[in-house]
């Protein structure tokens, strides 16, 4: 399958291309634009919309008096510093660190879906 696109990173006639793909190729780079059945695509629109992104996001944390976000420098390794600060248990398959979704109180009994052979299905 022979296709044109546009090269944004180039400039005049050699901004418009081809590009040659396998039938099969051309139809799984294709489906990765394909949203899950009731997702919507939003990208003009919005908060995050990227005309005014980083002003409308500064705006909104003054707004709600949320802490701003410290811009760290690129080469500055924040690994040690994560480190340091985040005491949730590292992920065993991973080592990233896990997300706390509920904590049970000591004796208690976390409760989860009746199963099956409960409900007589």
């Amino acid at each position: 399958m022979t296709f044109r696109y546009k090269d944004y990173r180039r400039n005049g006639q050699a901004r418009y291309r081809t590009m040659t793909l396998a039938a099969d190729e051309f139809i799984r780079r294709f489906l990765l634009h394909v949203l899950p059945k009731g997702f919507h695509r939003i990208r003009h629109y919005g908060l995050l919309a990227s005309a005014g992104c980083k002003s409308n996001i500064a705006r909104a944390r003054e707004l709600i008096a949320a802490p701003m976000a410290i811009d760290l420098p690129a080469a500055h390794d924040t690994a040690d510093l994560d480190a340091a600060t985040d005491h949730r248990p590292p992920c065993p398959c991973c080592g990233g660190r896990m997300i706390i979704v509920e904590v049970f109180t000591r004796g208690a009994t976390p409760r989860g879906p009746p199963s099956a052979a409960a409900s007589g299905i």
